[in-house]
């Protein structure tokens, strides 16, 4: 194929393509009628040689890595009918960043009178922060626990269980 052949054939080629493409995008149908074209048919596609790269859609993992009891230590001795105000020190050892969408939800044990849910604290991934749910200690003593765990958007549970261990006399 000679060079202005070549050429005419790119031309066509491109120009059939941007219409193809214009009319999918729900352009302005009358700006988009029939072009005029050059009596060329084009026998081979100026794009078939080109390769196609697709980009992958990255997912990031969620993570949670219990880290200290910040207040609180397992096994406290707490007064019947006490406030507590327990907080633990985790990492959001994920690569998903924590923001309002993501929750703490009661898996084990009693609520101790906290509510079933509470927000996650937004944290970067990678970084550090401090979970804090508020308790109130039973009138009844005895040993008492309460176990949660974070999840994500989607309502999945992720990362490491964390809890609250106390004592009531």
């Amino acid at each position: 194929m000679d060079t202005e052949k070549r050429r005419k054939l790119i031309t066509v080629s491109i120009c059939v393509y941007l219409w193809v493409l214009l009319s999918a995008c729900g352009g302005n149908s009358t700006a988009l009628s029939t072009p005029s074209l050059p009596a060329i048919v084009p026998t081979e596609t100026f794009f078939s040689s080109f390769p196609v790269f697709l980009t992958p859609t990255l997912t990031c993992i969620d993570g949670l890595a219990f880290l200290d009891d910040a207040t609180i230590p397992d096994y406290s001795i707490v007064a019947p009918g006490s406030a507590l105000d327990k907080q633990w020190l985790v990492q959001n050892s994920g690569s998903c960043n924590w923001d309002s969408r993501y929750r703490l939800r009661l898996v084990g044990g009693v609520a101790l009178g906290a509510s079933l849910e509470q927000a996650l604290y937004p944290a970067r991934a990678g970084m550090q922060a401090t979970l804090r749910i508020f308790f109130t200690t039973p009138m009844e003593t005895g040993e008492y626990y309460s176990e949660w765990q974070a999840f994500d958007a989607k309502g999945i549970p992720f990362g490491e269980v964390f809890f609250i261990k106390i004592v009531v006399q």
